[in-house]
């Protein structure tokens, strides 16, 4: 079927096609019938999935093909800059032009009804759990997720009612979506350098909230807390219109009693392990209520929600030791995954950061060495720099030097003599970071078992 939204558009051409959101995107598109092309500066999981799909891409980019000058509107990721040759050459054509989080609200505006989720952490997990629930629910709907779900990948698509996606406060993104129903999980120092200091990112997630027509915030964190009169989540502030109430560990997965406005409903017992996640269940429990679904129904798909790829995801063993991957890049996620792991963990615990940009790294430098610093056997390996150029004082190295008590590593031949050597049954090796660890982890893997 093809979208009415879109007028005569047919063609369409995406800068950055490999990405998690971009890549989303493309798939709808793809789903309504038109057609898909785009480019990425290198290949990877998302553009040989679409390549499979019939949508043709141009590694590195190229300003003169023709699938380019065919389209009848381009949509370029943020992270391009605008000196980019392919996006000069399509203004220069005057081709319809979208940025991504704009293109993200105009398919928004498909649907009938809109759940935006932000915060500085858990916001894929989150989005993830309420496509879980909606599908529980059997109601008609999309999901845009900014990671990889066990059950429906980063997007899918049963019908036009509601929709479910991430917002994401790089460059204020997060200001493009208009939704009916918003989630706000936390607020943290990230992505500082689009910002005029904290003031300016708290009030630019009250905006987010100030938007829509109903706004879920975090009871428990005191900068959401302080951005006005929302409705409320959380565990510890007894004046949380949905509490987690009776929480109770077995190994590191919970379970709890969700209260709604002080009546007890039902218990959910989680299977994605983390006490993080009791937070980012409750938040999709508040939101999915608020249409009316049964409660029950809500239980049963926060249920059956595993884990999102790169969230505390086992890829295997080596030695008897298991090898876990998280996405963990900011320092408040590292002290949450690692203190997950260190009671998971009968053995020693070895851990592998790659800092994601210079940027955050520069700027949280204090922070990430105050997290860092505790770990017994930490591997510091070096940067991954998305779209910036090498900066020293916020290169990997830099860190592993500030920190002190560790190793650092450029490649992955050092990890793995490093690892060969020491890991035993009962050990967990855990990689952390946003950019290729998780691919150098999963290549490691193989070698060290061959």
């Amino acid at each position: 079927m093809q979208l009415s939204y879109f007028d005569n558009l047919r063609k369409f051409y995406f800068i950055g096609i490999g990405g998690i959101s971009m890549s989303a995107l493309a798939k709808f598109l793809l789903a309504g019938g038109y057609e898909v092309a785009g480019s990425d500066m290198t290949a990877g999981e998302q553009t040989e999935e679409l390549a499979l799909c019939g949508v043709k891409i141009f590694i590195g980019g190229d300003a003169g093909n023709p699938l380019l000058r065919d389209a009848d509107a381009v949509v370029y990721t943020s992270a391009v800059s605008e000196e980019n040759a392919e996006l000069k050459e399509a203004r220069a054509r005057g081709k319809k032009i979208w940025k991504r989080s704009e293109f993200l609200n105009v398919v928004s505006k498909t649907f009938s009804h809109v759940t935006a989720v932000a915060g500085s952490h858990g916001k894929t997990t989150c989005t993830a759990m309420c496509a879980h629930i909606l599908r529980e629910t059997n109601v008609p709907f999309a999901a845009h997720i900014g990671g990889e779900d066990g059950d429906f990948g980063n997007f899918y698509m049963s019908g036009r009612d509601f929709f479910v996606t991430e917002a994401c406060e790089y460059k204020k993104n997060l200001l493009e979506i208009e939704a009916e129903t918003a989630i706000l999980l936390n607020i943290d120092r990230d992505h500082m350098e689009c910002y005029d200091g904290m003031e300016d990112l708290v009030d630019t997630f009250r905006q987010y909230c100030n938007s829509a027509d109903t706004a879920f915030v975090c009871a428990d964190d005191e900068r959401c807390a302080s951005l006005g009169e929302f409705s409320t989540f959380g565990i510890k502030n007894p004046r949380s219109d949905y509490r987690a109430v009776n929480i109770r560990q077995s190994g590191q997965k919970y379970s709890f009693t969700v209260s709604e406005y002080g009546k007890s409903l039902c218990r959910v017992h989680l299977k994605a392990a983390g006490r993080c996640n009791v937070y980012n269940a409750l938040a999709a429990f508040a939101a999915m209520r608020r249409y009316g679904f049964d409660e029950r129904e809500i239980c049963r798909g926060l249920e059956s929600f595993t884990a999102v790829k790169r969230r505390f995801e086992h890829i295997g063993n080596y030695a008897g030791a298991a090898f876990i991957c998280d996405y963990a890049h900011h320092p408040r996620e590292i002290l949450a995954t690692v203190a997950t792991a260190e009671k998971m963990c009968s053995g020693t615990l070895y851990v592998v950061f790659q800092p994601h940009t210079y940027s955050r790294t520069k700027l949280l430098m204090e922070e990430f060495v105050r997290a860092l610093r505790p770990v017994k056997n930490l591997m510091i390996y070096k940067t991954y720099p998305a779209r910036e150029y090498f900066d020293a004082a916020g290169s990997a190295a830099t860190l592993a030097e500030n920190v002190g008590s560790c190793l650092y590593a450029e490649s992955v031949r050092e990890l793995k003599t490093w690892l060969r050597s020491t890991v035993q049954t009962g050990d967990i090796v855990l990689f952390l970071g946003a950019g290729d660890i998780y691919y150098a982890a999963q290549y490691l893997l193989k070698e060290l078992n061959k």
